[in-house]
């Protein structure tokens, strides 16, 4: 076959290659954007992020109902029909997949299908149904995304241990779930499998779930899970797995137990392998992510790398946010992911989110912060939501009165928090937070009454004058 040209070439269509893809044909640039799967989305679209949420709004249904009941509202036991439930899932992504296969369509982006492959650092091999396909570029953008890791202490080939690529397949429910890791995605499974009916156990090497989010975020989390899941294992390890019949049996420090299902969720690795890269100048750091600058550059000079697969936070949003700061650098526009604000949000019960800097983060740098809490029990909102145990702080910086970071745990916290992301990115003061009319009766009141404590007047709950 004759070989393509485009000026640029996009590995990878999860939520930062097609981002990538779409801004630079929106720039003028002839794009051609190459993916291995059949439907375009990446992992998020159709192994993450999407049906991940669909699962916990469907599940999150279970739990409101049999709370309704001090309401006066009571409904009979919940009867599921998993094959429904997967295909209602299936048809959320299907819809989405086809949306972004027609919106390039309409950019004028040509899609590939295949798996490519650098020849050097101006050529691309794709391996495609119908044979070799040769592209050659004038910039390219890896966005290949990450998989999920599996020690190979675990990895037996038996598929009652899953992933969470197996996980959201939903083919049975396990009686007995355990969830190695309690991180994101093994509380946010975790939640779903333990709304429809499995006993889960979670195990966490370190000392606290949710690693990175503050303590007191944290807490209303730990509380629903001690009561939703059989058990939380803290400071705990799980040194071997064998299968057990039609079990595993799973060895702890110093004990073994049986579980119908085994959920690894321990991190996630990049796709960075059998990409020939090694006939370029990228160059990978020794956990084999993509080495970038702040330009989303590789250290060959016609690369870019974006995404899950570039390393830090691996997160949709910041592989969009790389996209556009990549495809501005090619155009000759500039652009930097120095200093931007990356939100932090863990869809669980209740929900957790946070952006900027932590007061963790604070103490250990020894950065001197005001924090201003406003808890949700003062909220009429959130009462009518039983959503009481939630809370809004911000982190402020006590000379300047800038707001530095926000944390929200409670109903909706992924959707507020976008305001403190404005906040820190414009330089908002508390001031200027206090100040803004927020609507009645709404979450985002929580936002405002923070900064009103900091101050001292907060109207819904008594908080003392901070000294002068």
């Amino acid at each position: 076959m004759e070989s393509i040209k485009a000026d640029v070439v996009v590995l990878g269509a999860g939520p930062g290659g097609y981002a990538a893809a779409f801004y630079a044909a929106d720039k003028g640039r002839k794009v051609l954007l190459i993916e291995q799967d059949n439907r375009l989305g990446g992992v998020c679209l159709n192994r993450g992020c999407i049906p991940s949420k669909a699962l916990l709004h469907a599940t999150k249904l279970i739990g409101e109902a049999r709370e309704s009941a001090h309401r006066g509202i009571t409904f009979g036991a919940p009867q599921i029909d998993l094959t429904k439930l997967r295909t209602w899932k299936s048809g959320i992504l299907e819809k989405l997949a086809t949306g972004v296969a027609t919106v390039a369509k309409m950019r004028g982006v040509e899609v590939l299908h295949g798996r490519g492959y650098f020849e050097n650092s101006t050529t691309l091999r794709v391996e495609t149904a119908a044979g070799q396909q040769h592209i050659t570029f004038a910039k390219a953008i890896v966005a290949v995304g990450s998989k999920p890791a599996m020690p190979k202490a675990f990895d037996l080939g038996n598929p009652r241990i899953m992933t969470s690529t197996e996980a959201l397949e939903i083919e049975d429910i396990p009686a007995e779930l355990l969830v190695v890791g309690g991180g994101y995605i093994g509380m946010e499974l975790g939640t779903v499998y333990a709304a429809l009916g499995s006993r889960v156990t979670v195990v966490e090497a370190l000392p606290a779930i949710l690693a990175g989010a503050d303590p007191d975020l944290v807490r209303p989390v730990a509380r629903y899970a001690e009561k939703a899941f059989k058990e939380i294992r803290l400071n705990t390890k799980v040194t071997k797995m064998a299968t057990a019949g039609k079990q595993i049996k799973v060895v702890f420090d110093k004990k073994e137990e049986l579980y119908d299902r085994v959920l690894v969720s321990v991190g996630r690795s990049p796709n960075c392998h059998d990409l020939g890269l090694s006939n370029t100048q990228v160059a990978l750091d020794d956990r084999g992510f993509i080495k970038v600058n702040a330009q989303q550059q590789t250290s060959d000079p016609d690369i870019f790398a974006i995404g899950d697969c570039a390393g830090g936070l691996l997160l949709a949003h910041k592989a969009s946010k790389e996209a556009r700061i990549a495809v501005d650098v090619i155009a000759g526009e500039g652009g930097s992911s120095q200093d931007i604000i990356i939100p932090a949000v863990v869809f669980t019960e209740p929900e957790v989110a946070w952006a900027g800097l932590t007061e963790a983060e604070a103490k250990e740098k020894n950065i001197p912060v005001q924090v201003a809490k406003f808890p949700w029990s003062a909220s009429g909102r959130a009462q009518t939501f039983g959503a009481a145990d939630g809370l809004t702080k911000l982190i402020i910086h006590p000379e300047t009165e800038r707001i530095l970071g926000v944390g929200i745990v409670g109903h909706g916290a992924g959707e507020l928090i976008s305001e403190g992301v404005l906040a820190i990115e414009m330089g908002a003061t508390a001031l200027d937070l206090a100040e803004a009319v927020h609507p009645h009766p709404t979450m985002s009141e929580t936002m405002m009454e923070a900064a009103e404590v900091f101050y001292g007047h907060s109207t819904h709950l008594f908080a003392r004058k901070r000294p002068e």
